[in-house]
């Protein structure tokens, strides 16, 4: 665990880059925390507003800390969930397994997952990998290409 795994958005305006850092975050299954704020505030308003959509409330390391912990318990997937597959599970043969499914016409990752029989988690994951390392770019909807 750690911040890696989320964005904390402390003040942003309603048309800001960090709100749409934070849409990224969440549309790639990352924790989004937001810290409230005045309501007369126009920096504010972003995270209010992030709060309002389902953001883990932050008022300090304390929230954080804890919210890691419990959604950590929560998303364990049970055993026989088609879900399992983290990215401890990834190694190099696998990310291109998914790199060589990819096109410029974009795919959704369910749909890469039934192709290669893995579990959703493990594409995200080499996903995720692929779009760091440029390979790849993650679009709204669970969509991928390159």
């Amino acid at each position: 665990s750690g911040l890696s795994r989320g964005v904390i958005v402390v003040e942003a305006e309603i048309r800001s880059g960090s709100l749409i850092t934070a849409r990224l975050a969440n549309e790639q299954g990352r924790d989004v925390f937001a810290v409230p704020g005045s309501p007369l505030d126009p920096r504010s308003k972003g995270p209010n507003e992030l709060l309002r959509q389902g953001a883990i409330l932050c008022e300090g390391v304390e929230d954080v800390e804890r919210a890691f912990s419990t959604l950590r318990t929560l998303r364990e997937p049970p055993s026989d969930s088609p879900f399992l597959g983290a990215p401890d599970d990834l190694d190099e043969a696998l990310i291109e397994q998914v790199a060589a499914l990819l096109s410029p016409t974009p795919i959704p990752r369910d749909e890469l997952a039934r192709a290669l029989d893995l579990p959703i988690g493990v594409v995200a994951a080499a996903l995720l990998e692929l779009n760091l390392s440029g390979r790849a770019t993650l679009l709204a909807g669970g969509l991928a290409s390159i």
